[in-house]
């Protein structure tokens, strides 16, 4: 069974950081692609960052966002530094098979987690 849980999310001020933590279970750990999508009020989920064998990210996140993974707890972070009002949004957790340029793809992932709401203030 594929279990995903998100947690970390909050209210912070512009330029502030929080770091997301996605709870995978094993299998979804060990066989799936983890990345981390977003969908704010009246927009489409849009992918954020990913990992499998390499790490992956948006152009809107690059050098403000790092995802990474401790394999001993079946945990993924994201690391949000120099957070925006534009990255106000439900960020979710997700597994899914894929490589390349497939992996910023929504329909690439089959599971998903509840979501965590992360605001940031101007």
């Amino acid at each position: 069974q594929v279990q995903l849980l998100e947690s970390g999310g909050g209210l912070v001020q512009a330029g502030g950081s929080l770091r997301l933590s996605c709870a995978a279970s094993r299998r979804a750990f060990s066989t799936y692609v983890i990345g981390w999508f977003r969908q704010a009020p009246g927009k489409e989920r849009e992918f954020v960052a990913g990992s499998g064998y390499t790490t992956f990210y948006a152009d809107s996140v690059k050098g403000r966002f790092t995802i990474s993974r401790d394999n001993a707890k079946n945990m993924v972070y994201l690391q949000m530094n120099s957070l925006k009002p534009e990255d106000t949004a439900v960020y979710y957790c997700a597994a899914g098979v894929c490589s390349g340029a497939g992996c910023h793809d929504v329909a690439r992932y089959n599971y998903w987690g509840q979501g965590t709401q992360v605001t940031v203030s101007s």
